[in-house]
């Protein structure tokens, strides 16, 4: 009996397919990269290497005025995405955007910084520390603007510019 228990703990189990739920989500996904593929113009659209029955079905897609009809091509074009590796494309979409996955990390890390300033003074310490050419006066007088700020319910000014200090403050890796 004990044996039995140990034999089937060591078994693997076997992988389950995606759920319906999620399987959704991913038609869905891939629609909505579609849509944006549909509102680029024709010289962006050529730099993607897109299969020739998806670049037809995004041109007729504007020809097409009917709302109806809009929908169903828009079905089509999430249909037509499934064989295609949306990678690359998501990638050139973001790069396009302006987004990148490092850029928003060093926005998320100001972000911590100026949190943590507000909590903490021992922050400030440690951040001119690692940053020595630091308006220390500047941003002590922005620090202690933004606590009454938040105290008092007023509009946060100071305390989006602390953040635009960090970010001239900390430069963004490359």
């Amino acid at each position: 009996m004990n044996r039995r228990r140990q034999h089937s703990q060591d078994d693997e189990e076997p992988e389950l397919p995606p759920s319906k739920t999620r399987v959704k989500q991913q038609m869905h996904d891939l629609q909505d990269i579609g849509a944006e593929l549909v509102a680029l113009g024709k010289d962006q659209l050529a730099q993607l290497d897109l299969p020739e029955t998806l670049r037809d079905a995004i041109d007729e897609m504007h020809r097409i005025s009917k709302f109806g009809a809009r929908s169903r091509q828009m079905q089509y074009i999430g249909k037509l995405m499934r064989g295609v590796d949306p990678a690359p494309i998501i990638a050139r979409l973001n790069a396009w955007k302006g987004v990148s996955q490092q850029h928003t990390a060093h926005l998320h890390q100001l972000e911590r910084w100026r949190d943590r300033l507000l909590e903490s003074d021992g922050a400030l310490t440690e951040l001119l520390a690692a940053y020595p050419q630091t308006d220390v006066q500047h941003l002590r007088a922005l620090i202690r603007n933004a606590k009454k700020e938040q105290e008092a319910g007023k509009p946060p000014k100071s305390f989006r510019e602390i953040f635009q200090v960090l970010k001239e403050m900390i430069p963004e890796p490359t």
